[in-house]
């Protein structure tokens, strides 16, 4: 029996089982288009995939998609919170046995499978196809909210060419009779318990105008203001991505290193500050005696797994443009070492500032530390940028680094779903991609005018916390068990091995098929055990707002259940045989350059 070498993208096992000690990796000609027996493959195998550029347009994708406005606002605040420098351990922890075996398994299956997050299924248990469906939804959900953080970033960016920033003073239009200037110590000091600082009312009367809605139940009208910023940031994200990774490829090697840039201008600034050492021993100060709460442990769970972010369909998206050889088990761990090393710098940037401000109000760093989120940016970080030497010029680079972090994931997510969908339609969409991804980028657009509303930032806290949260957690969940116990951990080791040249070792086995599922479900059970009491400024979200949570989480998740019904009612045969054929992989022939052994 003689065994015929053939080039095609993907190395599948004989047999439909991967043989740990297989050679094929090694063994490649150029003849894509036939098979040993003469027969040529179908459509889809012969066709021609687009390729990175090179090496360092993938990496610095990945990178710009994991690093994102979480790493500057969530990690600094949900570190000092959790005992500071302690806080680090539960957060190693978690990244070692959870997030980072999680971002190499996906990155292993887009490069192998060369497809995005629906098609994928097909070839690994095809009756979890709706996991891929459940992505998109949450990455549509995600576009609505997040793009409208940029918008308010924007907002900033084009105040900061004013000579002097208008969130300084208490004469503007939008300012009332409680705004005072915080002058301790002066004898012209206006400053009480009830007063509000002119950030504060800049950020919620001219930029969010949140005292023009009562609630989520009367949101108002659109924000005109807010809406053009919008209409602007999609317009950049559609001519970043309409073309595909060739010119993303390109706008990464500005999206993704410019933020590092600015993160060392801000530092390098904010240790000259006075009180600037106060602030990084707060932030680092371990508290050990809160590592045994379980609060703790949670944070860190939920901290790593949305920072690196898998289970959007992003990382198989972005790895299924690799070459079948690339090392992206080295990816894998210089992506989430950069990510967490990011995380950790950008709390040394966040809390020097807020050291200066403890000082020059000459307050507790707890008490100008209590704010969280957007608003630790937009409130706490631009006052205190009003107060340096030069501020317009750190106001303008600070809020572009911030628009920079949001483009990097925007990009990210919606060519996961992009890619998504053109390589479950091909034969519809693939020469049409530009007018897909615009009518995508129109229906983020429309989708995110809720959040431009007089009452948008309560729509996107209610989103922020039901629509992505749980959901992708749960669809995670349920991706591992999918890939660990129904394709196989050995026949997905093997995969690895045909890439890769080596078999990932125990550490890599034990966490795909028993520490990561257990720690998703920790995190799953956790998130469920109490529901959420929502708060954003002093609007107390009502029960029934809960309630509409909850389903929109259901709404995405719901793709799971559905297909699988779908799938086996659809499926020809007794029982049995729908049940063997919905949980085994359809066999696959690629072209290009990956070898296949023929026998």
């Amino acid at each position: 029996m003689e065994a015929i070498v053939h080039t095609t993208s993907s190395c599948q096992d004989l047999g439909g089982s991967s043989d740990p000690q297989s050679s094929c990796a090694n063994q490649t000609q150029d003849n894509p288009q036939t098979t040993s027996s003469g027969m040529e493959p179908p459509r889809n195998a012969r066709r021609s995939r687009e390729r990175w550029k090179g090496k360092p347009d993938f990496l610095l994708s990945v990178i710009g998609y994991a690093v994102d406005l979480g790493n500057v606002w969530r990690f600094p605040y949900i570190c000092y919170q959790n005992g500071g420098g302690a806080f680090l351990v539960p957060y190693l922890l978690m990244a070692t046995f959870g997030g980072v075996p999680l971002f190499y398994m996906e990155l292993a299956l887009g490069q192998f499978h060369r497809t995005g997050c629906i098609s994928i299924w097909a070839h690994i248990c095809p009756i979890f196809k709706g996991i891929g469906y459940a992505i998109c939804v949450i990455a549509l959900y995600t576009a609505f909210y997040y793009n409208t953080i940029m918008a308010w970033a924007l907002h900033y960016l084009l105040s900061s060419f004013h000579s002097t920033l208008p969130w300084t003073t208490c004469d503007n239009p939008w300012n009332t009779p409680r705004c005072a200037l915080y002058s301790p110590g002066e004898t012209n000091n206006t400053w009480t318990n009830t007063s509000t600082s002119p950030a504060e009312e800049y950020y919620l009367r001219h930029v969010l105008q949140v005292h023009q809605s009562t609630g989520l139940h009367q949101l108002g009208s659109v924000n005109w203001r807010l809406a053009l910023c919008l209409l602007l940031i999609f317009t950049v994200v559609y001519f970043s991505i309409w073309r595909g990774i060739g010119t993303s490829g390109k706008v990464v090697w500005v999206t993704a290193t410019l933020p590092y840039l600015v993160l060392f201008v801000m530092l390098i600034r904010g240790v000259t500050l006075p009180g600037a050492w106060n602030g990084v021993l707060y932030y680092l100060k371990p508290d050990w005696t809160r590592l045994l709460t379980s609060k703790v442990w949670v944070d860190a769970a939920a901290q790593i797994l949305f920072s690196l972010g898998p289970g959007f369909g992003v990382l198989m998206a972005l790895a299924s443009y690799n070459n079948f050889h690339n090392n992206c088990y080295r990816d894998a761990l210089v992506s989430s070492g950069v990510n967490c090393l990011t995380s950790f710098l950008s709390g040394f940037v966040i809390f020097t500032v807020l050291g200066y401000m403890a000082e020059l109000r000459k307050q507790d760093i707890k008490t100008v530390a209590k704010d969280m989120g957007p608003s630790l940016l937009f409130i706490t970080y631009t006052e205190a940028l009003a107060t340096m030497p030069a501020s317009s010029f750190f106001s303008f680079i600070f809020f572009l680094m911030i628009i920079a972090l949001g483009l990097d994931s925007t990009l990210a997510g919606l060519e996961g779903v992009v890619t998504a969908v053109l390589d479950e339609f091909p034969r519809v969409l693939l020469r049409r991609r530009e007018w897909f991804v615009l009518g995508l980028v129109f229906l983020c657009y429309v989708g995110s005018l809720t959040t431009v509303a007089y009452g948008g930032a309560y729509v996107v806290k209610l989103f922020e916390e039901f629509a992505t949260g749980p959901a992708i957690i749960t669809v995670v969940f349920l991706e591992v068990i999918a890939v660990s116990w129904f394709y196989g951990v050995s026949r997905f080791c093997g995969n690895v091995q045909l890439m890769l040249g080596f078999f990932p070792g125990l550490f890599w086995r034990m966490c795909w098929m028993v520490l990561s599922p257990c720690f998703l479900l920790f995190i799953i059970i956790s998130f469920l055990s109490v529901a959420p009491e929502l708060k954003l400024f002093q609007y107390l979200y009502p029960p029934w707002t809960t309630v509409l949570g909850y389903g929109m989480g259901l709404s995405s998740f719901i793709c799971v259940p559905a297909y699988m019904t779908f799938y086996f009612l659809c499926t020809s045969g007794t029982c049995k045989q729908r049940l063997l054929q919905s949980i085994t992989p359809q066999r696959m022939i690629h072209a290009e350059d990956t070898p296949v052994i023929q026998l």
